[in-house]
C-alpha cells in the first residue's frame, strides 16, 4: 500500500467564502451554456457539469486555509499543517473513529507557525478527546508557545490546558531521517518569515513531498540545486504557487511565497512525476485559478524539452491523490 492525500485546506493567508454574487454568476453561466437543454435524470446533469464545464465553473476551488492528511501510515492519522480545513478534518475522525475502529493517535508536521496555518487547532475536535493523543512534529522550538498564545484569554475563550487530549511536541532537526509509524520523515528550511520547512514522506518506495510557504527566486542557483535534490524524482509534490512569475519578482517580491513557473522549473529539474499547485491567493476566484492553470499547463508544455511529461494537478478542498 502507497499514501493517498487528502485536501481539507489549499488557500494561503486567510479563510475566504464566495459571495452571494459569485454564486449567482456560475449558475447564470451554466444556464446559458446549457442552452434550453433538458436532462433526464441528475446523473445527466451532473455529467453537463463536469464535462462540459470548466471545473471553476461548475464547481469551486474551496476557501479552507492549509490542511492536507496522509492516508498510509500504520493506523495514525498524518495531519499537515492546522489551517482552518483542520475543523472539517476533525469532525470525518470522529466519523471514521466510529465506523472503522481507527487509533485515535493524530501525527501533526507542521510546515510553520503562522496564523492561517495553525488556526484549526482550537477547533480540532479530538483535541478535546481525552483517548486522543497528539503528537506534533516541527522544526520550531516554539511550536507549543504559538499554539498557547492563540488561545489565550486575550484570543480565545478556551485555554489550550482546557483541552482534554495528551498532546506531545517534537522537534525535528533539518536533514536527518525519521521513521513516524511506518513512514519515512525528512524535513527541509525554506525562505520564509520566521522560516517555513518543506516536508517529505515515503513508503513502500513511494515519495510525496510538501512544500508551501517557500520564496524561491529566478536567479538563486544554490536555493534550485537544494530543492531540486529534496524533490528528487518525487511521484507528488504539492508546491507554493500562489502567484504568478511577475507578481512574484515586482510588486510581491520578499513576500515570502513562489510562482507557478518556479514550481514548474524545480520539478522538472528534479524529474518529478506529478505538480499540485497549491496555497491558492485568497483574493483569487475559481476563474482565476483555472487561468493560472491553464498557464502553468502551457508554460510545462513549452519549457518540457526532452523531459518526461510533468503531470500538473491544481489543488482544491476535497481533492484526494494516489502516490
Amino acid at each position: 500500500m502507497g499514501m493517498l492525500v487528502r485536501f481539507w485546506g489549499t488557500r494561503g493567508s486567510l479563510p475566504v467564502a464566495p459571495r452571494a454574487r459569485a454564486i449567482e454568476d456560475k449558475l447564470v453561466n451554466a444556464l446559458m451554456r446549457a442552452q434550453g437543454r433538458s436532462f433526464a435524470d441528475e446523473g445527466e446533469a451532473r455529467g453537463f457539469v463536469n464535462q462540459e464545464l470548466r471545473f471553476g465553473e461548475g464547481h469551486t476551488y474551496g476557501g479552507a486555509t492549509t490542511c492536507l492528511e496522509i492516508e498510509g501510515a500504520d493506523d495514525s492519522f498524518f495531519i499537515l499543517d492546522m489551517g482552518s480545513g483542520l475543523r472539517e478534518l476533525g469532525n470525518d475522525a470522529f466519523r471514521r473513529i466510529a465506523q472503522q475502529g481507527r487509533s485515535r493517535k493524530y501525527n501533526f508536521f507542521m510546515s510553520h507557525l503562522h496564523w492561517d496555518h495553525i488556526m484549526g487547532f482550537p477547533f480540532f475536535g479530538p483535541a478535546f478527546d481525552p483517548n486522543a493523543h497528539i503528537v506534533i512534529h516541527s522544526g520550531h522550538a516554539d511550536c507549543e508557545a504559538a499554539l498557547r498564545r492563540q488561545q489565550e484569554e486575550i484570543s480565545f475563550p478556551v485555554a489550550f490546558d482546557w483541552l482534554r487530549a495528551k498532546i506531545e511536541f517534537k522537534v525535528l532537526s533539518p536533514g536527518e531521517p525519521y521513521n513516524v509509524d511506518g513512514i519515512d520523515v525528512e524535513l527541509m528550511p525554506q525562505d520564509h518569515s520566521h522560516v517555513s520547512y518543506a516536508w517529505k514522506f515515503r513508503k513502500n518506495g513511494k515519495t510525496f513531498v510538501f512544500s508551501t510557504d517557500a520564496e524561491h527566486r529566478m536567479d538563486d542557483l544554490e536555493d534550485k540545486q537544494a530543492f531540486e535534490t529534496f524533490f528528487d524524482r518525487a511521484d507528488l509534490v504539492v508546491c507554493d504557487t500562489m502567484y504568478s512569475l511577475a507578481e512574484s519578482i515586482t510588486l510581491k517580491a520578499d513576500w515570502g511565497h513562489s510562482s507557478n513557473v518556479m514550481a514548474v522549473n524545480l520539478c522538472h529539474g528534479a524529474g518529478a512525476k506529478k505538480l499540485v499547485l497549491f496555497h491558492h491567493e485568497p483574493t483569487s476566484s475559481d476563474a482565476d485559478i483555472d487561468s493560472l492553470y491553464d498557464e502553468t499547463v502551457r508554460y510545462e508544455a513549452l519549457n518540457r524539452k526532452d523531459r518526461t511529461p510533468l503531470e500538473i494537478v491544481c489543488s482544491y478542498d476535497s481533492l484526494e491523490l494516489e502516490v
